[in-house]
């Protein structure tokens, strides 16, 4: 329906979880473009989209700087091997006194548990084919704090 609109699609279904069925895309109309993102229907897989993809493209298309989000911790669970898409799992978060961040995700992680995001301070991004971590291992989260 959007390709009839005119909408150029860049990409729909990403290899990220949640948030696979995320879409992006832009129309030319009057000399100007015109972008468009889709969001998931289910309530976290958009607030992870929002996080990952929106408030960039709300930064750039207003020109202003982007806040460094990413941050470096500390895994304070083990953590089974991934699969082929990029895991943002909701974690809470534990600044220590020497600085390092402990980041716990939640034992479940099923994208209809909106609970879990309102107790979450971070995202703990597992990448693609990620092998397994063990408690104390380096991780990057995405700070929603």
């Amino acid at each position: 329906a959007l390709e009839q609109l005119g909408v150029t699609m860049g990409f729909w279904k990403i290899a990220m979880r949640p948030g696979k069925p995320l879409m992006y895309g832009q129309r030319q109309t009057d000399g100007r473009t015109v972008r468009f993102l889709g969001l998931p229907g289910n309530p976290v897989s958009s607030l992870v989209g929002s996080k990952v993809f929106l408030e960039i493209l709300i930064c750039a298309l207003l020109g202003t700087p982007q806040e460094e989000r990413i941050a470096d911790a500390v895994t304070a669970t083990d953590l089974p091997e991934n699969d082929r898409r990029e895991d943002y799992l909701r974690a809470t978060l534990e600044r220590l006194p020497d600085g390092t961040m402990n980041v716990t995700a939640f034992d479940r992680q099923d994208s209809s548990m909106l609970k879990l995001a309102a107790y979450s301070d971070a995202l703990l991004i597992r990448p693609s084919h990620a092998p397994a971590a063990k408690s104390g291992d380096p991780c990057r989260i995405l700070l929603l704090d």
